[in-house]
């Protein structure tokens, strides 16, 4: 064979081809080592990949979803009977929506400021004591109470104490008092109806039973193990549930989230699609202003023209339904880029099996010389020179040589 051409190392490296070679090691510590390594990687496939995972599917991660919420119950507070009319409210403050959707608040506590008018009036707030004019920063930043904007005097406020005076809505609210607590929400209903939509399949359903007679849904009440697909829930059951003392939120006021998860095989009869609740708190994470209240307002007019209003700081259990869910489907696509993954990862246990073959065992370099092996390239066959004809040419030839080397 005829040496390479002369040149640089690395070309004649850059240009050197690579070929596989099969070498038979009869070692049981290698090949039990392969056949371990192979079976946990078709393990893994079969058994978390394709059932469990169900990588064999298309999935719809886009879900549509409509939320529409009914609360029940008549409650007692401050001597007043209370109907859903007057404790279940829009959040505050984000932008008023109707009655009946995913996010609602059931007012379980208020404290009531009545008559408030445009006027002067002292600070409520014990930040705001003073004993001078020098105490309150009428050009500062500070310059805002709680309840007005201060106007530089110290007046006072009730026989032994003084506060800073303000200009907006007088008498300022005092919101430390003592107030009633609502504690019949806890056996209030809650029916929440849900329909989802996965586009990409065009399948729909509702987490309502669809032969279920209405009697029969006007008496049940949700339960995790008994009644696991019940849309009505108890006020009470859900606080539980979520990990909460009812009398504790209903006091402080909290948010509460209701999660529907819809995970869908359609690959199964439509029946088996349903739904799964779950209960949490949603702002359990907070420790300096923990709880929920809102303000709102109701003006009117006096007959000497004067505009008064009506302040309400009210504490309440705000829920959250938050619906989530995918769902999948056989497709040949996916299947296909799954089987050729698990085809082509069992070949790890041949990166394994080489590297404690050529490193870890004894005799390693024998076999790095068995299954490495470097051949120089062929050199191409000399041409024999023939009998000449007359006249200096060769003379043709009806066989073919043969070149063995």
């Amino acid at each position: 064979m005829a040496a390479p051409p002369p040149g640089p190392r690395w070309l004649a490296a850059f240009f050197a081809y690579e070929t596989t070679k099969s070498v038979v090691v009869k070692s049981w510590v290698v090949g039990a080592v392969n056949r371990a390594v192979q079976l946990l990687i078709l393990s893994y496939f079969l058994g978390w990949v394709f059932l469990h995972e169900k990588a064999y599917q298309v999935r719809d991660t886009v879900i549509e979803s409509s939320v529409v919420t009914k609360v029940k119950g008549v409650g007692k507070y401050a001597g007043r009977v209370l109907d859903t009319a007057d404790y279940v409210t829009p959040p505050q403050p984000l932008p008023a929506r109707p009655q009946g959707t995913s996010v609602f608040v059931v007012i379980t506590k208020r404290i009531v400021t009545e008559n408030q008018e445009q006027g002067l009036c002292p600070e409520s707030d014990a930040r705001y004591r003073c004993t001078a004019d020098s105490d309150c920063p009428k050009d500062s930043p500070a310059a805002t109470g709680s309840a007005g904007v201060l106007t530089g005097r110290c007046v006072r406020y009730n026989g032994t104490r003084r506060s800073c005076e303000i200009r907006g809505w007088c008498p300022p609210e005092v919101d430390t008092v003592e107030a009633p607590v609502m504690l019949e929400a806890e056996n209030f209903t809650l029916l929440v109806k849900n329909s989802v939509r996965f586009p990409l399949f065009g399948f729909e359903k509702a987490n309502l039973p669809p032969d279920a007679p209405a009697g029969e849904l006007s008496r049940c009440r949700f339960h995790p193990a008994r009644r696991p697909l019940c849309p009505v829930l108890r006020l009470g059951d859900v606080a539980r549930w979520a990990g909460q003392d009812f009398g504790t939120l209903a006091t402080t006021g909290g948010v509460l989230a209701i999660k529907i998860g819809w995970e869908c095989d359609l690959d199964q009869p439509w029946e088996r699609c349903l739904p799964r609740y779950s209960f949490s708190r949603l702002d359990g994470a907070a420790t300096t202003a923990t709880g929920y209240n809102f303000r709102s307002a109701r003006y009117y007019r006096r007959p000497d023209g004067t505009e008064r209003r009506c302040l309400t700081k009210a504490f309440g259990i705000r829920f959250d339904v938050l619906v989530y869910g995918s769902a999948g489907k056989f497709s040949i696509v996916p299947t296909l880029v799954n089987v050729v993954a698990a085809c082509t990862s069992v070949g790890v246990g041949s990166v394994l099996c080489d590297l404690i073959l050529l490193h870890f065992l004894k005799g390693a370099e024998h076999y790095k010389a068995r299954k490495f092996e470097e051949v120089p390239e062929a050199s191409p066959p000399r041409r024999s020179a023939g009998p000449t004809a007359p006249g200096g040419g060769e003379m043709g030839s009806t066989d073919a040589a043969t070149v063995s080397l």
